[in-house]
């Protein structure tokens, strides 16, 4: 059982340092949009997700930086779900320059499912419907 997303990001001036390589905090923002738009692609977009009462806070991020992103840069991030979401949902990421082919960086979030009232639940009924469809068409 194995989700793969594939999101494309382009290096905007904004997000290099001085030495005109990606910040180290921006792959983060890019795990977060790589995710987001996977969520919404699976059917669960995370803002129905939130107006039906439940949160899926990061609670550990990990990333291992191999080789800088520089400016204009056109980025693969890939998203993984290799397991079931139980309480908790773990995602990997892998990003790629497209031009290269070169492994930038890889990593994961690991986010669990809060009710609305912030107590740790078991993900929502309807959300492992849509995710299980979705395993199901890949």
């Amino acid at each position: 059982m194995t989700i793969e997303y594939d999101y494309i990001a382009r290096v905007r001036y904004a997000d290099i340092d001085q030495m005109g390589i990606v910040y180290y905090s921006r792959y983060y923002e890019f795990f977060e949009a790589a995710r987001t738009d996977m969520l919404r692609d699976l059917g669960l977009p995370y803002s129905d997700f939130e107006k039906s009462g439940y949160f899926m806070p990061v609670i550990e991020s990990h990333c291992n930086y191999k080789k800088g992103a520089t400016f204009d840069s056109r980025l693969n991030i890939k998203c993984i779900v290799e397991e079931k979401p139980k309480i908790k949902i773990k995602i990997d990421y892998e990003i790629t320059d497209m031009a290269t082919g070169t492994l930038l960086v890889t990593g994961h979030t690991i986010h669990a499912f809060l009710n609305k009232s912030g107590k740790v639940c078991r993900a929502p009924e309807e959300f492992l419907k849509i995710f299980n469809k979705s395993i199901e068409r890949k």
